[in-house]
This record gives C-alpha cells, structure tokens and sequence, in this order.
C-alpha cells in the first residue's frame, strides 16, 4: 500500500549575538526513487536568502545559500510532499565469494572502508558475525541487524552526532544514527557493502489519514548484496512506505540535515521539530 506523506521540518542557529556572515548547506529534499516520488519540496530561510540547488557526490540534493548581512538566528523550514511504495524485494542475492570479487570490490570501495564513525574492533565483529552462523550474505546482514537491535538501547538523547559505533557499542546504548553506523561498520569489516541512509519515519504503523503526528529524523542501513536493500535496525523491521529517503552516504558527515560556516558570534541550535501527515 501506498502512503502519502505531507512532512514539515524546521532547524536552524540561535547566535550569542550578530554574525555578519554565514554559509549553509541544507539536505532536506527527499530522493525521487523508484517506489518513492517526490511530489513537492520547498526550502524557506529566514532571513530571506537567495537558495540554490545541487546534487551532491552521493546524488543528494542539496539546497545552499548565504547571508551576508547582520542576523542573530537561523531558521530553515522545509515542506514537502512525499508519495511512497514498499520497496521491490531483491530479485538477486549474490554469494559470498561473488561478493568478494575484484569488480565488486572495485565498484562498491567506497562503501567498503570503515572510517572514524563506523570502525569497530575485531572482538565485536566476531561477536557479532557469530549471530549470522553460515547464512548467505543477505541473511547475514539482516542478523547482523537484528543482534545490534538486541544489543544496543535506543536511548534518545544518550549521544552526539560525533559519537563513533565503536563508542555507542561500549556505552550500549544510543540514538538510530549509532545503531545505523554500528550495523554498517559490521557488515563492511566482513566484505558486504553498506551505506548510511538518513530520512525521515512516520511513527505509526496504523496511521489515521488527515493525522498530524510529531515525527522523526531518521537513520538506517542499505546493503549490497547484488542489489541494495534498505533495513531499519533500530525498529528491526524492512524499509516500508513509512521511510521517507532523504540522502545516502558512508556515515552522518555525508549528509547532515544543515551545516554551515558563520562568522560571528557562539551559536546553538535553535531545536529540530518535524511533523508528518499521513494524506492517503
């Protein structure tokens, strides 16, 4: 089935005084895919900016602009209007020793190599890779995804956008953006090829049409076991239609929400809020 989704997401930069420059970046438009196709987006600034767009290495769009007169906040306000389908299940799942040949390996490095946030330590691979026993690559994956479910607490508030998975696993706990690179730097340090997703999640699975609901900013996991497939480790649950694919990379650096440059001023965040409406 189906889901139409109306998503309102507002964040931005409260200064300790004037900056009389700054320099942003937003990633706020949710992907047109196949199962999902972006009906409407729009991203307003204030104070008003002229805003262009890109499409980033990972084919992100992304919304930049700058200020160049005095200002004391930062508000971006981002609408739009999503229709999405349950994502095609995989028609091919390759083998482990096809997935470590030379062309794969060529063709997905990228997603391969472990970095600040997803490296992890050889004893937790072991730990965790012992859950997947001699299943295929695609059935390991998803028990990989399901031990760090079991392992690690979703404690909203627990962590910062810097924490590594390595310190989220001894800490035990964390936020979905732990959980998604805790299960990536898994998978890559045993040859399976996977990317960080980050979007937004419709939090009722019975949403009533016409409900707006405080919604979430999200993280999840793709694998690429001959084609990609999108898992949520933090719900244990598959990519439904309640997933809204905002932009792909290695890890959260690849695709924060707002960053920016600013002269001026120390800065806060003014607080992220986001609303989702279920429209069919």
């Amino acid at each position: 089935m189906n889901w139409r989704l109306k998503i309102r997401h507002v964040t931005g930069y409260k200064y300790a005084g004037a900056v009389s420059a700054s320099y942003n970046e937003a990633r706020l438009t949710p992907m047109t895919l196949p199962w999902q196709t972006t009906l409407f987006s729009q991203v307003e600034v204030t104070p008003g900016a002229t805003t262009y767009r890109y499409y980033d290495y990972w084919a992100t769009q992304v919304t930049a602009f700058d200020l160049h007169r005095p200002h004391q906040q930062l508000r971006v306000v981002s609408s739009s209007l999503v229709e999405v389908s349950p994502p095609p299940a995989p028609h091919r799942s390759l083998g482990w020793a096809d997935l470590g040949a030379e062309q794969v390996l060529d063709a997905h490095a990228e997603f391969l190599v472990l970095n600040r946030l997803t490296a992890v330590g050889p004893e937790l691979v072991e730990q965790a890779w012992a859950a997947a026993g001699a299943l295929s690559p695609a059935e390991s994956a998803e028990a990989v995804s399901h031990w760090v479910r079991a392992e690690v607490a979703y404690v909203p508030g627990s962590t910062g956008v810097q924490t590594s998975a390595q310190e989220a696993w001894e800490l035990r706990q964390g936020v979905c953006q732990d959980i998604a690179h805790l299960t990536v730097g898994l998978l890559r340090a045993k040859g399976v090829p996977a990317r960080y997703v980050s979007g937004y999640l419709h939090p009722k699975v019975e949403a009533e049409v016409g409900e707006t609901v405080a919604g979430q900013s999200h993280a999840w996991v793709e694998w690429w076991c001959g084609e990609w497939t999108g898992f949520d480790p933090t719900n244990g649950v598959p990519v439904g239609p309640r997933h809204v694919v905002v932009a792909r990379g290695r890890d959260y650096d690849d695709v924060p929400p707002l960053r920016g440059v600013y002269h001026g001023a120390p800065s806060k965040q003014l607080g992220v809020t986001v609303e989702i409406t279920r429209l069919a």
